[in-house]
Formats: C-alpha cells, sequence, structure tokens
C-alpha cells in the first residue's frame, strides 16, 4: 500500500535575503531619477528607505543564517527524532499490558493522540496484531471508561492501517466483543457510544466491499437508535438517561454506513426511515435533533441521486417542522443550542425545498478539499470527530483518507523549494519596512506638493 512521510519545513536561506536587499537598494537609487532636481531633504529620504529596508532585513538575515548552520546535521536530527517517537510509542504500547488501570489509561490516550496526529502505517504494520491483542484485552475486561478509550484507539488503528485486509482482519477479530458491549444494557454508556462509532468506522473502512458485514452492521445500529422512533400511538418514549447521546452516536454511525448502500437497498431504507426520522425532530436532547435533521437531509440527496422526482411524503409537514427548529427562541434551552440548532436546520430547510446545499471549502497544507453534498459532509465530520485536529495531517498524508476525497497521491514537496522559500516572518518584516518606506516617501512627496501650491 502506498505511504508517504512527512517532511521537515526547510528553513529560508541568507542568500535568497541578499538578493532581495539588492533590489530593494536598486529601486531605492532609482528613485533618485525621477524626483526632478529635489535633492535636500529627498535625497536623505532615498536613505532612511535603504536603511529602514535593511535594519528590518538584517535581523532576518541573521536569523535565516543562525537556522541554515544547522541545515548540515538536519538529516540526522530527523532520524534522531523518529527513533525517539517510536521509543516513547513503544514504552505507550508495553502500558498497555500494565497491571495498574491508570497506567493503561493513560497508555492508551497517549496513543490516541499520536495515532490521530501523523500517520504511523510503518511503525504499526509491524505491531498491529500486539496492539490487537492489547485492546482486545481492555475491551473484555476493563472498566468502562477504558472500554471506551480502547474502542476509539481501535478506530484509528483501522485508520492508520488504511482499510487494507491489516484492518479487515482486526475488524473482524474484535467485531463481535464490539457489538457484544453496545448492546449491553449493563455497560457504560461512554463505552457503548464509542464501540457505536467505532461499529460504524471500522466498517465504513475495513469491509465496505463486504456486502454481508454492511448489512450486519446497519442492522445492529437500527436497533439501537429505533428505540427513540414512537410508538403505535405517535407518541416519543421518555429517554432513559444518556440514552439520547447513544441513540446520537449510532445514528450518526448509521448514516455513514449508508452512503455505501447500493441503490436497492437504499429505496428499502428510505421507505423505513422517513417517516420515522421527521418524528424525532421533536426529540427534547439538542444533538440528537441535530443529527436526525443532518441524516433526513442525507436520506432525501441519496432518494433524489436514485430519482430525480423523489418526493419526501409529507413534505409540506417537514418544512413546517424544520421552520420550527430554524427560527426556535425558546429561552428554556441553552444560547448556544439554539443558535447552533437554528444554523444547521437552515441549511436542511433549504436543502429540501430548493435542493442547493451550501459549499465548504476545507484547507490543509497547499491544498483543499470541497463539501458539496451531505453525503461528503456526513463522512469528512465522521473523520473529523475521531481524528480531531489531526484530520489535516491525515487528509495530507494518509492514502485511505486521499482515496475516499479524491485526492490522489500525497504531494511531495521538493526540498529545494522548501529551503528557497521565504517564511512568513520574514514575509511579515519585508512588508513591514517596506511599508514604513512608502509612507516616508510619500509624505515627503505631499510636503512638496503643498509648498509649491
Amino acid at each position: 500500500m502506498p505511504r508517504s512521510k512527512k517532511g521537515k519545513r526547510g528553513s529560508s536561506k541568507p542568500g535568497s535575503l541578499r538578493q532581495e536587499v539588492l533590489q530593494l537598494q536598486l529601486s531605492a537609487k532609482a528613485l533618485k531619477g525621477v524626483k526632478n532636481g529635489v535633492k535636500g531633504e529627498m535625497g536623505a529620504s532615498d536613505d532612511e528607505l535603504t536603511s529602514d529596508v535593511l535594519s528590518h532585513y538584517s535581523s532576518a538575515s541573521e536569523t535565516a543564517s543562525v537556522m541554515d548552520e544547522g541545515t548540515g546535521g538536519e538529516q540526522v536530527d530527523e532520524q534522531t527524532a523518529q527513533e525517539e517517537t517510536e521509543d516513547k510509542l513503544k514504552q505507550c504500547i508495553d502500558n498497555l499490558m500494565d497491571k495498574s488501570t491508570k497506567t493503561r489509561l493513560a497508555g492508551l490516550e497517549s496513543l490516541r493522540q499520536a495515532f490521530s496526529s501523523r500517520l504511523l502505517y510503518d511503525f504499526l504494520t509491524e505491531r498491529r496484531l500486539t496492539v490487537s491483542d492489547c485492546l482486545e484485552r481492555s475491551l473484555k475486561k476493563g472498566s468502562g471508561e477504558e472500554q471506551a478509550a480502547a474502542a476509539t484507539l481501535f478506530t484509528l488503528l483501522c485508520i492508520q492501517l488504511g482499510g487494507g485486509d491489516e484492518a479487515e482482519e482486526g475488524f473482524k477479530m474484535l467485531r463481535p466483543i464490539l457489538t457484544a458491549i453496545l448492546m449491553d444494557n449493563s455497560a457504560s454508556i461512554g463505552a457503548r457510544q464509542s464501540c457505536a462509532r467505532a461499529l460504524g468506522m471500522c466498517c465504513y473502512v475495513s469491509a465496505a466491499e463486504d456486502g454481508e458485514d454492511l448489512i450486519k452492521s446497519l442492522a445492529l445500529l437500527e436497533s439501537v437508535f429505533m428505540s427513540s422512533y414512537p410508538n403505535r400511538e405517535g407518541a416519543l418514549p421518555t429517554p432513559k438517561p444518556g440514552s439520547s447521546g447513544l441513540h446520537c452516536a449510532a445514528l450518526q454511525a448509521w448514516s455513514l454506513l449508508v452512503t455505501l448502500c447500493p441503490a436497492s437497498r437504499l429505496t428499502v431504507l428510505l421507505g423505513l426511515h422517513l417517516p420515522k426520522l421527521q418524528a424525532c425532530l421533536q426529540s427534547s436532547d439538542v444533538n440528537y435533533r441535530i443529527a436526525v435533521g443532518e441524516t433526513i437531509a442525507l436520506l432525501v440527496e441519496l432518494g433524489r441521486d436514485i430519482d430525480e422526482d423523489f418526493e419526501v411524503e409529507d413534505s409540506e409537514s417537514l418544512c413546517e417542522s424544520l421552520k420550527s427548529l430554524a427560527t426556535d427562541g425558546n429561552k428554556h434551552r441553552a444560547k448556544n443550542d439554539r443558535r447552533k440548532q437554528r444554523s444547521i436546520f437552515r441549511e436542511v430547510l433549504h436543502y429540501i425545498e430548493s435542493d442547493d446545499f451550501t459549499e465548504e471549502k476545507i484547507r490543509f497544507g497547499a491544498e483543499r478539499v470541497y463539501i458539496d453534498s451531505w453525503m461528503r459532509r456526513k463522512i469528512y465530520d465522521a473523520f473529523k470527530e475521531i481524528l480531531e485536529s489531526g484530520v489535516g495531517s491525515h487528509l495530507q498524508f494518509n492514502p485511505l483518507l486521499r482515496d475516499i476525497f479524491g485526492l490522489g497521491a500525497p504531494l511531495i514537496v521538493d526540498s529545494t523549494v522548501k529551503a528557497n522559500k521565504i517564511s512568513r516572518f520574514e514575509k511579515h518584516l519585508f512588508n513591514a519596512a517596506a511599508f514604513k518606506a512608502r509612507t516616508k516617501q510619500r509624505n515627503k512627496v505631499r510636503d512638496k506638493r503643498a509648498d509649491v501650491m
């Protein structure tokens, strides 16, 4: 499988800086030829312009020179840093087998941060079985907190392995345990939520080509959130403590897997779930209402992809519910919750009524990815939820995410280009100096014009 490693950012060379300073000097001298005999103070301003730029740039050049002295050992330093990182990761893996719960939890958290922030494919392919065995032990014998952390780390492991044979093998090994915890009403709510997310994401990246696994995972997640559906009388059940969070996690994982379904399966799901989900818009939990609204928009989009003339049953009632949520001013709800809800439901309502999605642009490194549909938003949000701030790094270097979002192979920036590229700080110094010099020069010219007038 293709792999890529992140290179270090090169430092700017002082040679390029000196060339730019020389160009500025020449520009300053050229100003003398257009001043038509006004020399005295104007001549002094030329010297000020040049000295200002040189004084600002000399500090930047000295900084660059100091940085440049260390580039000879950059390769050695990078190798040393890589070895130190791997040593720390090995220690964290060893900590997963410690007798102390506190030590195991610390190891799980450290590995979660490492897995989410960078690509570690080469390191993990050699240790995937060891890590999987440790996670299996935590899921079987750990506390609720440890089970939740282990399920999250296993999800990250599947993303790291790129959805290949290794990830699929690990998913088949741990899937029965994840399922057992999810369906265990006596298990911790936090652990059940993490297992729901793990089942959805790991099935998405590991078993996308296996139709049987997909159908089983969909049915399993359905069995969890369908308990929030209205009864025969049309009344919503009273939620138990923590159940709304579990229903939300299961629904979001389910909607991610729905994006993989063939048209024949989608047609069945649309008829079964859309009417019930409309009723769930009246849920008392704001996060569940939002998850339901986004899922409705996704299902309608998928239905319209199958059939351009697709229409939602009782669309007028749906739009009325969406309008009510998009303008909700209920003072009994938290201000942030109201603001978030109104924003999301305005988008959902706009899409249902006009079939128009507001495109979003995500920047990462020198690239960008366009979120131009509810399906792409669902997929991006699912990865962002698990990778958190590391989603940009994985979009840059993880072949799995680049393939999913159609980004092609990871970009490779030539080290010579990096080395010659002026830094942001140096750009700031140059712009500040140039602005100051231009301001002085223009003020002098304005003063001379005022004297003439």
